[in-house]
């Protein structure tokens, strides 16, 4: 099998009133890495899914190796060469890494010759760019291996184009390397062709060829990787003003020596959802005026942390202390410590989605003075300052009696965020805060996190993304098996340290640095 060329000619989707895609003319060159930039919203997903048969597109044709072609279902893509790899894992956990590969193919027999699917397998792995035990279970395997596993199991279809939706987001950044480096060189033999959707600028000049980027629906730039940068993709993406910011380095960090410790974590255990400790004898300190990054692959105990500390999981053993008391994460001593957070997912761990925007705004505080007296909440005054807060933080809603579940994402962001920081917040323990979110609302979020710790604030972050750690941070963490294997100076962290740590290839005890 040889790579294929794929075309789009002005390719349309709508749906109902909202156009999606609009006039998108794509080109991928055969053996080549295509890589599709776009912030959240732009296109790219309904662009792939129109490619590979999952939705129809209204207008346009796609075109493979020159001729149109109706591809009205994935079953159709598989058999002119198309594969797709998702951003949500598609195994079934409790079968092998043998029958997932096995599956993948779609037509089975009755009866399966399993010493010959096994050598055939083998032979298989000889061949591709990393392996798996045929007998482990997803079970077994770790995020970045998962998705090796769904990597492999598109290359077992022999494709001829692969689509990969976001396919590094659960590796470290070798992990990364190594599989986009083995898909380039997939690609460059002139086996397959690669379009590969990212958010990673990093990773299109490291590994792409051609990039293009779509924008509202709209095809606004594409060409040879050679000849941009990183700066003119941004401002492609989002416009001028917020590319800068996009990829520049922060410039409103204050030079400053942090405080006093505001949290202290000693020896905490913390149970998982499967009946064993995901959190184990982690120690942790977090001082007024720093940022703490916690790094790490998902899946490795710090969602329970998080859940932990702000009371949404019960503590096994361990002390949590702030201010230099023992800390419960009660609405009580959330008020007297000034204890904030903006979890990951805030619609559905910080909201009410059905109270209106100024209901949710004044959960922490509706039942204290001013706002209520005589057992009687004065609504009238929280939703003046809730127009205050839509104003002040750029909140996009009807008004402040909208329910907040018909926000965006990133305005639901927007509105919790000025709720947690009301009062000047001392301690804020924040997650994933602006996974999916557009460049303006990351900006937003980011910009407002640091000027809480320039006020002396205290911040944990929780991140999957490197580049916001780096980017935010005064110190990194790394978390590995629930434990902390790895401090340092956030001036001073490499990429390819952090990541040895995140993957467990780095050993030893815990590593700090002054």
């Amino acid at each position: 099998m040889t790579a294929l060329s794929l075309q789009t000619f002005e390719l349309g989707k709508r749906f109902g009133s909202f156009t999606a895609l609009q006039g998108v003319s794509l080109a991928v060159r055969p053996g080549t890495v295509h890589a599709l930039l776009g912030e959240n919203g732009a296109g790219k997903s309904t662009l792939v899914k129109c490619i590979v048969g999952y939705q129809r597109p209204d207008e346009g044709a796609v075109l493979v190796d020159g001729r149109e072609q109706d591809i009205h279902s994935p079953t159709v893509a598989r058999d002119l060469g198309l594969g797709m790899v998702y951003q949500h894992f598609t195994v079934v956990p409790g079968m092998t890494v043998a029958e997932n590969l096995l599956l993948a193919r779609g037509r089975l027999p009755m009866r399966i010759d399993w010493r010959s699917a096994r050598a055939e397998l083998a032979a298989f792995l000889q061949t591709t760019p990393f392996k798996l035990p045929l007998d482990a279970t997803p079970l077994d395997l770790s995020a970045g291996e998962k998705q090796k596993l769904e990597i492999l199991k598109q290359l077992f279809l022999k494709p001829r184009l692969l689509i990969l939706d976001e396919p590094t987001s659960v590796l470290t950044p070798q992990e990364a390397d190594e599989v986009l480096g083995a898909l380039r060189e997939q690609a460059r033999s002139g086996a397959c062709s690669v379009l590969m959707i990212t958010h990673k600028f990093r990773e299109v000049m490291a590994h792409a060829d051609d990039v293009s980027v779509l924008r509202r629906g709209r095809l606004v730039h594409s060409g040879a990787v050679a000849g941009t940068t990183p700066a003119a993709l941004a401002e492609a993406m989002v416009g001028e003003a917020q590319g800068a910011l996009a990829v520049g380095e922060r410039s409103d960090r204050l030079e400053q020596p942090p405080g006093e410790t505001k949290l202290a974590i000693d020896t905490l255990v913390v149970m998982g959802d499967r009946g064993e400790p995901a959190v184990r004898g982690l120690d942790l300190q977090v001082r007024r005026g720093e940022i703490v990054g916690v790094a790490g692959v998902s899946g490795n105990g710090q969602r329970e942390l998080m859940q932990a500390l702000t009371g949404q999981r019960a503590r096994l053993s361990g002390r949590v202390q702030v201010d230099g008391r023992a800390f419960g994460a009660r609405r009580g001593e959330n008020r007297h410590h000034r204890v904030r957070s903006l979890p990951e997912e805030p619609l559905a761990n910080a909201c009410v989605g059905a109270l209106s925007v100024a209901q949710n705004m004044a959960l922490r505080h509706f039942d204290e003075r001013p706002w209520s007296r005589a057992g009687w909440v004065r609504w009238g005054a929280l939703r003046a300052r809730a127009r205050q807060w839509i104003a002040e933080y750029g909140v996009k809603t009807q008004g402040e009696r909208a329910a907040i579940r018909t926000l965006s994402g990133g305005n639901v962001q927007r509105a919790v965020l000025a709720r947690e920081l009301d009062g000047e917040a001392e301690l804020l323990l924040v997650s994933n805060p602006v996974f999916g979110l557009d460049f303006a609302a990351v900006a937003e979020i980011h910009g407002r996190l640091m000027a809480a710790r320039n006020r002396g604030a205290a911040v944990l972050l929780v991140s999957e993304d490197l580049d916001e750690l780096l980017s935010l941070a005064d110190r990194i963490v790394v978390m590995s098996e629930g434990r902390v294997v790895h401090d340092t100076p956030a001036r001073s962290a490499s990429r390819q340290s952090l990541g040895a740590y995140m993957g467990g290839r780095a050993h030893g005890p815990q590593e700090t640095h002054a």
